[in-house]
């Protein structure tokens, strides 16, 4: 992991992504993605965790986020994967209907260990209202470069309905 990407100011905003392992779809199935939005939601309440931006894709996400004074960035984003790590992989062992369960738990499960997301967290401090802007429009687009909607506001796992003046899944906290 590179220098550049590490959190340097626990306290500063942040355009993070975090990957599932060999970038598996497993965010196909909403179960397993509201295991996510749920563990966002308990680190806003109980962790100090703010969040300005967000999309789910089927194998990764991305937040701009920070922390209050009293908290590590890092140490919610750790703290975040591990639960979510255990949460989801439970959720598949636990899935009869998961058509992909063996498949997906060989390729999550090694040794009786979990690996679901990928060590880094590619983080890129937020310096500017232009960067922020950049960041968060490169977010909203996801789902539309992906093809699964055509509009931004249209994808439930994602903070542009909250931009657009729609309840979201989550909280949103206003930049600057």
């Amino acid at each position: 992991m590179g220098y550049a990407y590490k959190i340097h100011n626990q306290q500063g905003v942040y355009f993070i992504t975090c990957t599932v392992v060999q970038w598996i779809d497993v965010f196909t199935r909403r179960k397993y993605a509201d295991i996510v939005i749920d563990s966002l939601r308990y680190c806003q309440q109980n962790k100090g965790l703010r969040i300005f931006g967000w999309v789910i894709m089927s194998n990764h996400l991305h937040m701009i986020v920070s922390c209050d004074e009293e908290t590590n960035l890092s140490d919610v984003l750790r703290d975040f994967k591990k639960y979510t790590s255990t949460q989801v992989v439970d959720a598949i062992e636990k899935n009869t209907q998961e058509s992909r369960r063996s498949w997906l738990l060989w390729l999550l499960k090694k040794d009786g260990n979990i690996q679901f997301w990928q060590p880094d967290n590619h983080a890129k401090e937020i310096v500017s209202l232009e960067f922020f802007n950049s960041k968060l429009g490169y977010i909203h687009d996801n789902p539309v470069r992906a093809g699964i909607v055509e509009k931004q506001e249209e994808y439930l796992y994602s903070s542009a309905r909250d931009y657009y003046g729609k309840d979201g899944l989550l909280k949103i906290s206003t930049f600057m």
